[in-house]
């Protein structure tokens, strides 16, 4: 503990206090190299299922109140957007997910000054990169719309509710990247209630905006934009309070190259996984635009609905490993880290399990939260008895994939990301819609989702060193 040795820059008298609360954040995150794995696995993972899970319902919501309230053509264009609300996803987990695990690390190393210096840093990251992609999405919104395979029906739609929805981004950023941190640093039930209190907020405004005040689609982007700011004053909140060890202090914003590179070493593959799979959209709005029009980006923005849904269930799972990998990494207990992860496995699998049984025996259910046209929903139900076959497998993707985030094999975790988006997904679409039209796009998503898991399979089994620790290794 170098940092603990040094002198306080403090009184005499405020020194006990400082190492009071030291001690307390030690004690917590010590636990996660003593107690037992399940115990706190559940005690992670439970707040980030729900806050993910919940942050995934803002989108969602949104489509279910245009859908039944506007029409199928908004939800189309609501659609539209996917690309565009990925990139501000990508920010967001750039900085969100490097730095929460480089916070993981660092405690683990009981560093607390570098902690400290992480959270600084994120932070100027956080809204330097958001007001980039900000300007330069408000510049170029009607030709970007065009590209990403809009047309004269849906782009009016997508730029009523981006123009309101962008601008805010750096809200989400802030949101998402340091409820992530707070998790880190050993708050998570207050990190889900970051994510609670914005959707509740969410669901509340949207049909208030919608239907009250009559504004359709831009009632859905300013009540979400509004609860977006709520969540984000939340979490700022903790992280201003000095009695929290991780916390700003005077300094910690200096930008450091060390750090940023920490971050963003981190933080790349889910970055790269995000910029990818904004690419695959366009390219799916496309194919779905030629082989089914309009209403077919409207089915795969239901079915994208669930999938997100179903997704991020695990991602919340994964976001619970983290701290437990990411620390016993840290403390080189290899042996925590494998048993953490098969158990993570065997949790996400369930998961995954689960939402292919109800995704295939009841689709038309599902589709009838979003739209009553007939058109629309024959089409969504199809899609997605198509697009999950493949569903059980795709929770081992996303985990030995978050497992290398969280030891710092980036790599891995970069290659993983885009061998399923790019290498296996974009050709696999553009050949199976040329064989089999719009059963072809929905068919190529499984496919690829298969040989991602299989890559996954290979690149695991080869850290033998987790599955076969020697006896030199700790347990």
């Amino acid at each position: 503990m170098p940092y603990l040795c040094n002198p306080f820059p403090f009184p005499f008298q405020i020194q006990p206090l400082i190492l009071s609360m030291i001690q307390k954040q030690e004690t917590a995150t010590a636990k996660l190299e003593r107690d037992k794995i399940g115990s706190l696995l559940l005690h992670y993972s439970v707040p980030a299922i729900v806050g993910m899970v919940v942050a995934s319902l803002y989108n969602i919501v949104d489509r279910v109140f245009i859908g039944q309230g506007v029409g199928p053509l908004a939800i189309s264009g609501l659609a539209l957007t996917f690309p565009l609300m990925t990139l501000i996803a990508a920010i967001g987990t750039l900085v969100g997910v490097g730095a929460s695990a480089r916070l993981s690390i660092v405690l683990g190393m009981k560093d607390i000054k570098w902690a400290r210096n992480i959270l600084g840093n994120a932070f100027i990251l956080t809204f330097v990169l958001s007001a980039v992609f900000i300007t330069i999405a408000m510049i170029y919104l009607p030709e970007i719309l065009v590209a990403f395979g809009g047309s004269e029906q849906t782009i009016p739609y997508a730029i009523d509710y981006l123009k309101i929805v962008i601008p805010g981004s750096v809200l989400t950023n802030v949101s998402y990247s340091f409820s992530g941190m707070m998790r880190a640093s050993g708050y998570p039930q207050k990190s889900m209630y970051t994510i609670l209190i914005g959707v509740v907020l969410n669901v509340i405004l949207d049909p208030i905006f919608i239907f009250g005040f009559g504004l359709g689609i831009q009632g859905a982007a300013i009540a979400t934009v509004i609860s977006m700011f709520v969540s984000a004053v939340f979490v700022m909140s903790h992280f201003f309070n000095p009695k929290h060890v991780v916390h700003f202090e005077k300094g910690c914003m200096h930008l450091r190259g060390y750090i940023i590179r920490n971050i963003t070493s981190i933080g790349m593959a889910p970055f790269l996984m995000n910029v990818a799979a904004c690419g695959v959209n366009i390219i799916m709005n496309h194919q779905l635009v030629r082989q089914g029009g309009d209403l077919a980006i409207g089915a795969y923005g239901i079915l994208n609905s669930y999938a997100i849904l179903i997704v991020m269930s695990v991602m919340g799972l994964c976001q619970g490993m983290q701290p437990i990998v990411g620390y016993n990494y840290g403390a080189q207990k290899y042996k925590r880290m494998k048993d953490t992860l098969l158990l993570t496995l065997r949790v996400g699998t369930l998961i995954m399990v689960i939402g292919f049984v109800v995704c295939e025996l009841f689709p038309g259910l599902l589709v009838s939260a979003f739209t009553s046209d007939p058109g629309l929903k024959s089409m969504a139900v199809k899609g997605i008895r198509l697009a999950f076959i493949m569903l059980p497998v795709v929770g081992f993707q996303i985990i030995i994939s978050n497992f290398f985030q969280s030891i710092s094999k980036a790599p891995k975790a970069i290659f993983m990301s885009l061998s399923r988006q790019v290498i296996f997904l974009i050709p696999s679409l553009y050949l199976f819609s040329k064989w089999f039209g719009l059963t072809g796009v929905w068919l190529s998503i499984p496919f690829s989702d298969l040989l991602a898991a299989l890559v996954a399979l290979i690149l695991i089994l080869r850290e033998k060193r987790f599955f076969y620790p020697s006896q030199q290794q700790r347990a």
